[in-house]
């Protein structure tokens, strides 16, 4: 019998770490408030990094972030779906 962990819930702090490693850049060069499309992060990343997230059991869907163009809008929508998630 195989007992699995649950997922580690995302932080800002991994979302920006696996921006970067996207990108190519040190994690400290991404700010919260860039714009990540002027930055090099096409849709092809963009849905990856989703791929990537939503192991982590949250709902993200690729239109949650392409709404957006920041790490802030970003976490904010992350945030937001974590919250619903949790079994209050």
């Amino acid at each position: 019998m195989s007992l699995e962990t649950p997922p580690a819930a995302l932080d800002l702090a991994q979302m920006r770490a696996d921006v970067a490693g996207m990108l190519g850049e040190d994690p400290a060069a991404i700010g919260v408030e860039d714009n990540l499309i002027d930055l090099g992060l096409d849709s092809m990343r963009v849905l990856g990094l989703v791929l990537a997230w939503s192991r982590t059991g949250i709902a993200l869907e690729f239109s949650h972030l392409a709404e957006h163009a920041t790490l802030a809008g970003w976490w904010s929508v992350v945030q937001r779906l974590q919250a619903s998630a949790d079994p209050a």
